[in-house]
């Protein structure tokens, strides 16, 4: 399966070989800014899999966080492709949002962070969700 993506204006272009690793949502609070204040709808798939077809991202990493993602987005329009995890080393987490087709998404296997969800955010019934990071 090759899944293709990219941002808002066109300036950055992505192929995601493989299948997904995991497909989830995240409620964090981090999440929340990045997304404006909605959850965070994801894929991860196979780091060997992927890459830039056109563009080069601007990225971004918290120097006061021990173990920080790395944070990949347009730096044209801003729009959010992907992040880069220490704890998934194998995987890119793809931005649902940035899918040329988000029906590939279906629906998360997993949902996390839902502790700091606001009251505005719902959270799918029938999925495995945790408070925090599962263990």
């Amino acid at each position: 399966m090759t899944t293709t993506g990219g941002c808002y204006c066109g300036e950055i272009r992505y192929e995601a070989d493989g299948e997904p690793v995991m497909k989830g949502e995240c409620h964090c609070r981090e999440c929340q800014y990045l997304t404006g204040g909605q959850a965070n709808d994801f894929m991860a798939m196979p780091a060997a899999g992927f890459r830039y077809t056109k563009g080069d991202p601007k990225t971004f990493q918290r120097a006061d966080l021990d173990h920080a993602v790395t944070r990949e987005f347009c730096g044209n329009c801003g729009t959010h492709i992907l992040t880069r995890s220490p704890a998934l080393p194998d995987a890119v987490i793809l931005k649902v949002g940035s899918l040329d087709d988000t029906s590939l998404f279906g629906q998360p296997q997993i949902v996390m962070q839902t502790a700091d969800a606001p009251s505005f955010h719902h959270i799918p019934e029938g999925i495995p969700s945790f408070e925090r990071f599962p263990g």
